[in-house]
Order: structure tokens, then sequence, then C-alpha cells
């Protein structure tokens, strides 16, 4: 009895004994005692149902008090990022990365008292060398011309602009939001790859728009590409450029995701997708298979737009893929207006737990990888590149120029800016701020007009503090800045340049044989025809990927 009595049955015990007792006193002292009941019969209820469920051991060995478990369990985001986490911990986001985000968002002062909280002699820690004179910088509007020789209607873009924020993924009031920001501010918003919604148009704000491998706003019903489609979409005065995602860095090698309970009539509609089963992209593209394809599938699309910019969005992977579209760049003639990379750390609404954490090179690794392919197949000054991947402060944004790229997406800077504390529901359409939602009692909370003004307060506040840090460096535009300008602190305390880091090709390097043996032999494994290595042979299309459907 003692044992039974200290078991995992003690509460459920402890309850069936109180129902007893307020029964008996209900029935010979008041009745008024008979209330206790209403509060123990449904915990002993509870308890007995827990005995005789068989999912959950927990509830089988502790009746009714193991409900605690999976309360706790539910809540400890929650206790963490509000009671345990500490300012720097990145998970994803830091509590000092997303209260920076917040104050320049709010216009409020984010200066930071008594010197900084960072262990400045740690490892992996960073900084851009000043200067003994440094400038003043006037105008923090930087931009950026984008559309090479091909490209009859170059886009003068922001140095800073919103990525990939698809509708569906993000709510419609979210997407309201983010694009009248890019109106009020002057800068471009990525639409995503769930295609041009209303919600994008709303406002008139500047968009990219991304085309993926569902083809969604330009697909034929069987889900192949629809060039019709496409040309009356691109037509719009709306859209600057045209993005076509190859790989996301949250989830390379894996098609975009839309859990079925987050598509609405007005997602099924903008996307031509159906409802009854999740929205999941085919892992390839269906319109090309090597790199030469895909430079006639760029050419093809400059021309249906009417000569606006395409680019192409990327992670990282196999890095003599990546030469051999440099390749056939330099076969074809035909190169992207930019290529965006996505670092191995940008956000996603949903993806595979391996993808997310163990698949994809990094944006700092890959950012230099393709700028020294670029430089070293003599293509460099025909495409811009853009740095996509957990960017929100102004230190970010001149270490992605200092490894070569010429200007930079954020995403979840400006998810922040709208509301966004980092609850990590996206992909449960019970985002408690309304921005990954499609609930409309939740996202009625997030106020358009309010919201915009702090996406547009986020872009401009973030654009004095990159003019403050190349100010300070004694340059002029970001566009100045070079690998020598910043500083990484690594292994055994050693500080080394990030021109010593990485090896910093010459023009046409990779062409001449004069680049270094790795990257030598990474060119010539790759090859214009195929994305396979020259070892593998020519990589032929299988037949059921050109008819694929998105599922």
């Amino acid at each position: 009895m003692r044992t039974l009595l200290w078991s995992g049955y003690t509460i459920l015990i402890l309850v069936v004994a109180a129902c007893v007792t307020f029964a008996v006193l209900g029935a010979s002292v008041s009745l008024d005692y008979l209330w206790g009941l209403l509060v123990f019969v449904p915990l002993a209820a509870v308890g007995f149902s827990d005995l005789l469920q068989t999912r959950h051991a927990i509830l089988r060995n502790y009746p009714v008090i193991g409900h605690m478990r999976f309360v706790l369990e539910a809540i400890r985001p929650e206790l963490r990022q509000y009671l345990i986490e500490d300012e720097r911990d990145p998970v994803p986001f830091s509590r000092e990365q997303r209260a920076l985000v917040y104050r320049r968002a709010k216009n409020v002062d984010d200066k930071q008292p008594f010197g900084t909280v960072r262990d400045v002699n740690a490892h992996t820690h960073g900084w851009i060398n000043h200067s003994i004179l440094p400038v003043q910088i006037e105008d923090a509007d930087f931009r950026v011309t984008i559309g090479g020789s091909d490209c009859r209607q170059p886009y003068s873009a922001s140095i800073i602009n919103i990525s990939g924020t698809s509708f569906g993924a993000v709510s419609g009031n979210a997407i309201m939001a983010l694009n009248k920001g890019a109106k009020l501010g002057g800068f471009a918003h990525n639409t995503g790859e769930g295609s041009i919604s209303p919600y994008h148009r709303r406002h008139g704000g500047d968009i990219i728009w991304q085309v993926a491998s569902g083809y969604f706003g330009c697909r034929t019903p069987e889900g192949r590409f629809d060039p019709e489609a496409f040309a009356r979409q691109a037509a719009s005065d709306q859209v600057k450029m045209i993005e076509i995602k190859l790989s996301q860095g949250a989830k390379p090698g894996h098609g975009g995701v839309l859990p079925k309970a987050k598509i609405t009539e007005e997602i099924a509609q903008t996307r031509g997708v159906p409802r009854d089963r999740d929205c999941v992209s085919p892992v390839r593209h269906s319109e090309f298979s090597t790199p030469i394809e895909l430079m006639g599938f760029i050419a093809r699309l400059r021309e249906l737009s009417g000569g606006k910019p395409i680019g192409l969005k990327m992670c990282v992977g196999h890095r003599y893929e990546f030469m051999a579209l440099a390749k056939a760049m330099i076969e074809t003639g035909v190169a992207p207006d930019f290529i965006t990379i996505d670092g191995a750390e940008g956000g996603t609404g949903a993806a595979p737990l391996e993808l997310v954490n163990n698949v994809g090179m990094p944006m700092v690794d890959a950012l230099a990888f393709t700028h020294n392919t670029l430089v070293g197949a003599g293509v460099r000054h025909r495409t811009r590149l853009a740095a996509s991947g957990k960017i929100v402060s102004g230190y970010d944004v001149c270490r992605a120029f200092a490894l070569g790229a010429d200007y930079v997406n954020i995403a979840r800077g400006f998810m922040f800016s709208v509301g966004c504390i980092q609850s990590r529901a996206c992909h449960t359409n019970q985002c408690p701020t309304g921005v990954a939602t499609q609930s409309q009692w939740r996202q009625r909370a997030l106020v358009v007009d309010d919201k915009a003004a702090r996406v547009a307060n986020f872009h401009h506040n973030t654009l004095h503090a990159v003019a403050e840090v190349v100010g300070a460096a004694g340059l002029y535009h970001p566009e100045d800045l070079r690998p020598h300008h910043l500083h990484m602190r690594g292994p055994g305390n050693m500080v080394t340049r990030a021109d010593r880091i990485y090896d910093w090709l010459e023009e046409g390097a990779l062409i001449d044989g004069t680049a270094d043996k790795v990257m030598r032999e990474e060119w010539d494994r790759a090859q214009a025809a195929a994305f396979a290595p020259t070892e593998i042979g020519v990589e032929m299309r299988p037949p059921e990927v050109a008819a694929a459907p998105v599922s």
C-alpha cells in the first residue's frame, strides 16, 4: 500500500479520495460541498482515461500529473526566450539582434551604453578596420544598378531589399505592410516563390518576382512553365526584376513547402494549386537540366519580360556546379543580371531538420567562393552578386560587401520589423502576431499602416548604420569595402584578414591557369554541357523530370 501511495498514481489516488470526501460531506453535512465534485470528478475521469490509453507511457504511469510534462514542453520555447536565454544566444537570432531591429523599426534610440557586451577576444569575433581619417557620409541612400548589356530595363536598386517572403507562408497583412514599407523607403520586395498576390500589388512597391520550380503564377495546369502567363505577369511596371530560384539556403535540394492547413482559396488561386494537399514544389526545374539550357532559359525570360533583369537565387552546394554556370556564361555569351547567394543559415517557414542544420554552404564561404569564381572566369563584371542569410545589422551588410556582394537581401529582419517575435510557429498557422498565418483573426492584429512605417524605418536606419561603418573605415560607399578591411579572430586567438583566409583570384585566373590548385581542380571538373563533373560525363535529363508537376 505504501509503495502504491508514493508511486506515479499518487495524484490520481488523492483526486479519487477528494471525490469521495466531497461526496460524503455533501451527503452528510451540506450540499455546498458537492461543488468540489465539479473540480475533482473531471480530474478523476482524466486520470482513469490516462490509465486506459496506450499512446503515452508517461500518462499511463503518471495519470493526471503527467499532463504537466506536455504543458511545460509546449511552453518551453517561450520560457527559454523570455526567462533563460542570454542576450547573445543565437536561436536563431539573439535577443540583442531582435532588439536592434525593433528599436530601429520604431525609430527609437538604438545606442548602447557602457561599452560592448560581447567578448571581443572570442573565436569568430569579426570587425571592420577603421581609419585615422574617417569620412562623414551625408547621403546614405546607397544604390546599385542591376542589368547587364543584354538588359533593356535596368533597375536602380537599394543595397538593402526584402528577401523572398511568399504569400501563403506570410499573411496578406504582412505582405501589404512589407510592400508598402518598400514603397515608402524606395527599395524592392521579393515575392518569394508563392507568386505575385493581390497584396503585393495593393500599394505598388517595387517587386522582384521569384520564379521557382513550381512556376507559381506562370504555370500550366500540369505544372509546367507557361510563357504567356509569365509575359503577362512580367509586363507589370511594378515588376522590376525576375529571380529564378534554384535552391534555398534553409532547405537546399528540397522544394518549397506550404502545409495544407495554410492554403486558402486565395492562395490556391494565386499559385494555381489545389487545396486538398500540401503544396510541395518539385525539387528541380523542368525547363532545364544543364548549365547551357539554364542560360537559354535566362535569355528566354529576358525576352518575354521585355528586357528586364533576370537573375538566379541559389545556395551553393557542389562547387563544380557553380563553376559549370560560369563556363556556360562564357560559352553561350548569356549571363544572369544578378545572382543571389543564400547562405545555409537562411530562414524558412518549414523544412526538414537535416537540411536546415547540415546541408548547404554558409553565406560567408559561399559569397567568397562565387565572387572568386566569377572573377577568375572573367565574367564578374557581367553580373551583380546579392547576399542573403541572417543579415540584420550595418556590420552584417558591410561584411557581405567586403566579401564580394553588391547588395543584400533581408527577410527575417524585416519580419521582425512588422512584429515577428521569433515564436517559431510559422508552419502551424498559429503565429501569435499575425505575420506567418492565414488566420483572419490572428492577422487582424497586424495593422498595415503602422507596420509599413516600421519597415521603412528599419531600412532607413540600417542604411545610416552602414554609412557610419563605411565612413569610419575612411570610405564613401559600401562598394569600396574589400576583404582586407574585414578581420576575423580564428582558432588559437589568431587574427586574420579576410584576404588571407580565402585565396582571392585575379581577373581571368581560372582561364589562364594561374588560380590556386584547389580552384583549378574544381574548374577542370566543371563542364558547361552538364552539371555533373567531367568524370561522370554528360548528365542526361531523366524522362520523368521533364513532366514533373507540383504535388
